[in-house]
């Protein structure tokens, strides 16, 4: 039986602390180069020439573009050679794109830019992912997987603070040298204290016939295709939030002061339930936990997006019913997750970067959609993803044939102390 605490010891890992805190601040990397940009996406559009405000969007979709584009590429490279120096390579082109848009002249530069940042940012979802799977399985992949979102949700309440008093000083370009040097930081902790963690017998080679059949298995794997489908239409509806926010609270409710509240408002439930559900998947199971998610995610947009159409609504009902949907959306991401890697340990690296692959782009997509349907009023967005709510659950109902909250086997209850690194 495999036994996580022997298994760290072996690989030299830390302890649970600064192995949460380093997996997540890995997976931060992209939510600050993500939500830092909102209360800059003015003075961008003033400074390079672009007036149309749905245009602007483009600084931040453009990201989950590139995040989606080479997951594809860093899954296959690290199951060949290793996570540790892949993620290297990834991280340090992170820094050197992030260099390059804070000097970029002129839009389209920005956006090609911001493409490329993407690109490279996407090795640390990839591995991130990959590494917990090396190490942990079920319950207890899940009970990390939160604990590490637990983290990486306080960085959205943050991070765009953090934009806006980098512009109380300095022009916009500057946050870009924030995240630059924020990527070096990361790239010294990452390579002093993270061992390896890939198994040998699971190292791949790079023929393609060997990435092909990692790629089929993951894509014709009933639990494994289900599940990323479903959090891709989740991902849809957080990529729209972001991508519609700024526009809500400038535009519908003029209080561009409030964006920073209104992200900790919606932000601090996320993470609160991400650490919660740290608590109690291992006590209840993947599938009841992630399934009430689903269903919670559902309900609360459809009941917002009914409410906002037959009242006018205030901001702080509108921040305080995105932070249950956020919430439910913190029970769902960890655990449907998990569900999806459940049987792809042998493949992690590959199947991690398919499912980034699919989540990522078609997530990107759905909220790209939603975003260009504002309209000056938040009603758009709200049946966006509403809608995006009710096909996951769909979704969710195909791969389970209809049949929510039973696990096919019995859960092994798995205890606290067995998922924990030594200190």
């Amino acid at each position: 039986m495999f036994d996580p605490a022997t298994y760290s010891l072996k690989r030299g890992l830390p302890g649970t602390r600064e192995t949460v805190a380093m997996l997540a601040g890995l997976m931060a990397l992209n939510a600050f180069a993500i939500d830092a940009m909102l209360p800059a996406l003015p003075a961008i559009g003033d400074d390079l020439g672009v007036a149309d405000h749905n245009r602007r969007q483009l600084v931040v979709v453009a990201y989950f573009f590139g995040f989606g584009s080479t997951q594809l590429i860093w899954g296959p490279l690290a199951d060949r050679f290793g996570r540790k120096p892949v993620l290297a390579l990834g991280i340090l082109l992170y820094t050197a794109f992030s260099l390059l848009c804070g000097i970029a002249g002129s839009f389209p530069l920005l956006i090609a830019s911001r493409i490329a940042m993407g690109a490279s940012a996407a090795v640390t979802r990839v591995l991130v992912v990959a590494v917990v799977r090396d190490l942990f399985d079920g319950e207890a992949m899940a009970r990390i997987m939160s604990l590490v979102f637990m983290v990486f949700m306080v960085v959205p309440v943050l991070a765009p603070s953090v934009g806006q008093l980098i512009l109380l000083f300095a022009p916009w370009r500057a946050i870009f040298l924030v995240l630059a040097a924020y990527g070096l930081i990361m790239l010294v902790w990452s390579g002093l204290r993270l061992p390896e963690t890939l198994h040998p017998e699971y190292r791949r080679t790079l023929q393609l016939r060997d990435i092909g059949s990692g790629i089929r298995l993951t894509l014709t794997e009933r639990q494994s295709l289900g599940y990323t489908v479903a959090l891709a239409t989740l991902f849809g509806g957080l990529t729209a939030y972001i991508a519609s926010i700024q526009q809500i609270v400038f535009d519908v409710y003029r209080a561009p002061g409030a964006i920073g509240l209104v992200f900790a408002a919606v932000a601090a439930p996320m993470s609160l339930a991400s650490w919660y559900n740290s608590r109690i998947v291992t006590r209840f199971g993947l599938r009841r936990v992630g399934h009430s998610g689903v269903i919670a995610f559902a309900l609360v947009t459809a009941a917002h997006a009914l409410l906002a159409a037959t009242i006018h609504e205030p901001l702080w009902l509108f921040a305080s019913l995105q932070g249950l949907v956020m919430a439910a959306f913190a029970f769902t991401s960890a655990n449907l997750s998990t569900l999806a890697m459940e049987h792809m340990a042998p493949i992690a690296g590959t199947a991690s970067s398919v499912q980034g692959v699919i989540g990522t782009i078609g997530g990107a997509g759905i909220g790209l959609v939603i975003g260009q349907a504002f309209d000056g009023t938040q009603l758009p967005f709200l049946v966006g993803i509403a809608t995006c709510g009710l096909v996951a659950l769909g979704l969710t109902l195909i791969t389970e044939r209809g049949r929510l909250m039973r696990d096919p086997r019995q859960p092994a209850v798995v205890p606290e102390e067995a998922v924990q690194f030594p200190d």
